[in-house]
């Protein structure tokens, strides 16, 4: 079973920067494939990035291309999101997510952080 702990949201006004962390557990983090996604109120849940077991192999949202970066420190087992840039749309609950296959279901899901953009 993995677990994923997610840290690092708060308040921050529009045009700052935010730098989350999903710290994982349970499993060799090299073998999992990490995601952000978020779930702004009254709205489904979406997808912001992904990351493969290798640094290099990332995908963005459009929404976030070129304002947020995905990476992974596979000695400290942890998933980073830095957002920069920040707009008040950006405001949700932000979830980190692991799966060990290319395709399918995101298994593993951590409790969510709040990140919240004032204008």
């Amino acid at each position: 079973q993995v677990q994923l702990v997610e840290s690092g949201g708060g308040l921050v006004q529009a045009g700052g920067s935010l730098r989350l962390s999903c710290a994982a557990s349970g499993r060799t983090f090299s073998t999992l494939i990490m995601a952000w996604f978020r779930q702004a109120p009254g709205k489904e849940r979406e997808f912001v990035a992904r990351i493969m077991w290798g640094a290099g192999n990332t995908i963005y949202a459009d929404s976030v291309k070129g304002r947020f970066t995905i990476s992974r420190d596979n000695v400290k087992n942890t998933v980073y999101l830095q957002m920069n840039s920040l707009k008040p749309e950006d405001t949700a609950v932000y979830y980190c997510a692991a799966r060990t296959e290319v395709v399918g279901m995101w298994k593993y899901w951590g409790q969510g952080t709040q990140v919240t953009v004032s204008s």
